[in-house]
């Protein structure tokens, strides 16, 4: 007999995970991204991009089979998975997994909502769908993952794999709570690697497409899944066959035990990280100092200097071009700047520390802060460099005006498997991320049944008192 093809095995180790207890941890970790996910797409209604996508949403028409967040009226599964994935990962505030720099529950929470919605699966099934369709996400995409490099080779080819992997993973978790069997699980893995895409020059040159990469991965995956339950069949060599996902995408560069080994028996789930703070990845740990240090009683106004060192790979992201780094125009452009995220710790904030109201385009341009943006030096650190991409650590020394040194080292991230966050800290970001667009007590009610998730019966339920959003003049 021959072996088991790749996606043969991921069918076989989805269909299993259906039908068996999850481990405790995988589906608190799964509770705990719903909820994250949830929050994203309420705080994502501010972006003009949002509107243009729900006003897509609500004008197709169709049979009523799901909910989007901020829609009143139910609209098809597809579009719902869509809807809702452009809103999870616009802010870029969702969780991440290292060294691939996936955003996996992107595209795989909003799928899997869908399709519950529409197969009528309660949260039990939705958890074990959204617990394999992670799994499949990252495995694909550590595929993909060169150490030799330290970075993804679907980066390297301008592929964006957080959407082509979600879209993969995200069909899985959907047959799932579509009632496919192992044979169309195989199928929609080899159907859904016909409509994977994501191409990253935007993050290059500008362009705000990205933003619908994982709500496209979302709508691709819950299509597929549809397809498949009519007849549509897929390759059983999708993944490794001479035409197939690892050639088309990493012209062959993939590390096939990556999907295999372990599967089943060590689950990647519980160690995605979340995004404690709405910036990019590589200025949590320059957030994290800068908190510390104003915990410490660092007297900002006395600063003189401050030196940030980290891994030598982020600087072109966070450091460069400093001048622009230091005197950042806009909140978004904050999100990006060394220099901004070590005051705005120093600063402190909402949230969990530094939340999405110490990001305005009125704070990146603040006398006082761009005084101190201005003593801001970004280095790179080989300390740094030994514990990056598995990590995204700081260094960061601050001199005051009487000759005193203060330093903070921050090795590993908040959020992921070494500092994680509790239930009542991912309730917090929640709250806040929803604040003046859902009564406390709605919000309250979305926690409490995300965190008992395997009691719902109607997955409906949790999504139902987010239709209706408020607004400023509410």
């Amino acid at each position: 007999m021959a072996e088991p093809t790749l996606a043969e095995q991921l069918a076989a180790f989805a269909a299993r995970a259906g039908a068996t207890p999850l481990p405790e941890q995988v589906a608190a970790s799964v509770r705990q991204r719903v909820l994250d996910v949830l929050g994203l797409c309420v705080a994502a209604h501010q972006l003009p991009t949002s509107g243009a996508a729900l006003d897509l949403v609500a004008e197709q028409g169709g049979r009523g089979q799901a909910h989007v967040v901020g829609l009143p009226e139910a609209v098809p599964a597809a579009q719902a998975a869509f809807g809702n994935g452009v809103l999870a990962h616009s802010l870029d505030y969702d969780d991440t997994h290292l060294p691939s720099v996936l955003h996996p529950s992107a595209a795989v929470v909003p799928a899997a909502l869908a399709a519950a919605q529409a197969g009528d699966a309660d949260g039990a099934a939705l958890t074990s769908a959204v617990a394999v369709g992670l799994e499949v996400t990252v495995r694909l995409g550590m595929a993909g993952y060169d150490p030799a490099l330290n970075n993804s080779v679907f980066f390297e080819y301008g592929q964006h794999a957080t959407s082509i992997c979600g879209a993969m993973g995200g069909a899985v978790a959907a047959g799932m709570l579509l009632g496919l069997d192992e044979r169309g699980l195989r199928d929609v893995l080899g159907v859904t690697a016909s409509m994977a895409a994501g191409v990253i020059e935007a993050n290059r040159t500008g362009g705000t497409v990205k933003r619908l990469h994982c709500g496209w991965a979302a709508h691709s995956a819950v299509t597929a899944a549809d397809l498949v339950r009519r007849g549509f069949t897929g390759p059983p060599t999708v993944l490794e066959g001479r035409f197939g996902f690892f050639t088309a995408f990493l012209r062959g560069q993939a590390d096939h035990d990556q999907v295999t080994e372990g599967l089943g028996e060590r689950w990647a789930v519980p160690d995605i990280f979340f995004k404690p703070y709405p910036a990019n990845h590589f200025t949590h740990a320059a957030i994290d100092a800068g908190l510390a240090l104003r915990a410490q009683g660092v007297p900002v106004d006395r600063i003189e200097h401050i030196e940030l060192r980290v891994p030598a790979a982020v600087i072109r992201t966070i450091g460069e071009p400093i001048a622009t780094k230091r005197a950042p125009d806009t909140g978004y452009q904050a999100q990006f700047s060394g220099p901004y995220a070590v005051v705005a710790g120093l600063c402190g904030g909402g949230g969990l520390g530094v939340a999405l109201g110490d990001f305005t385009d009125e704070l990146a341009r603040d006398p006082r802060r761009r005084s101190l943006m201005a003593r801001v030096d970004v280095v790179p650190d080989n300390e740094c460099d030994k514990i990056f991409p598995y990590q995204f650590p700081a260094v960061v020394t601050v001199r005051t005006d009487d000759g005193r040194m203060w330093r903070e080292n921050v090795l590993t991230n908040r959020g992921g498997p070494q500092r994680p966050l509790s239930d009542a800290e991912l309730a917090l970001k929640f709250r806040d991320n929803v604040a003046g667009r859902v009564d406390p007590e709605i919000a309250d009610q979305v926690v409490a049944a995300v965190l008992g998730l395997a009691e719902v019966a109607d997955v409906g339920d949790v999504l139902r008192p987010l239709t209706r959003l408020r607004t400023g003049s509410d």
